[in-house]
């Protein structure tokens, strides 16, 4: 798999690797490193941006599991690019009752 992004192999921001490969302990894991990879290909946010809210977070919180500091870097880029506010508001303005389906 060639990613669209430059992942880190000697950083703080670098992700757990066993023989190369990536190792998540858990399925949410993958699925949070899944949609990070995502949304920066969509330009969502620029990877940079995701790369320093992610070594603050581990340095923020050296205890917490790496994946933990990952989503929470996601939460951070994606609410300061507005996307997480502005999907909430969206969804929230919905009538109760209705399909969850988005238009854009």
């Amino acid at each position: 798999m060639t990613l669209p992004i430059q992942l880190d192999v000697g950083s703080p921001a670098a992700p757990p690797r066993s023989n190369g490969e990536l190792v998540f302990a858990e399925p949410w894991e993958g699925r949070a490193f899944g949609l990070a990879v995502a949304a920066c290909e969509v330009g969502a946010f620029a990877w940079e941006d995701f790369r320093q809210a992610l070594i603050a977070r581990i340095a923020a919180r050296p205890q917490a599991p790496y994946y933990v500091c990952w989503f929470e870097a996601l939460e951070r880029v994606l609410a300061v690019e507005g996307q997480v506010r502005e999907r909430a508001a969206l969804l929230a303005a919905r009538p109760a009752g209705h399909d969850h389906a988005m238009e854009r």
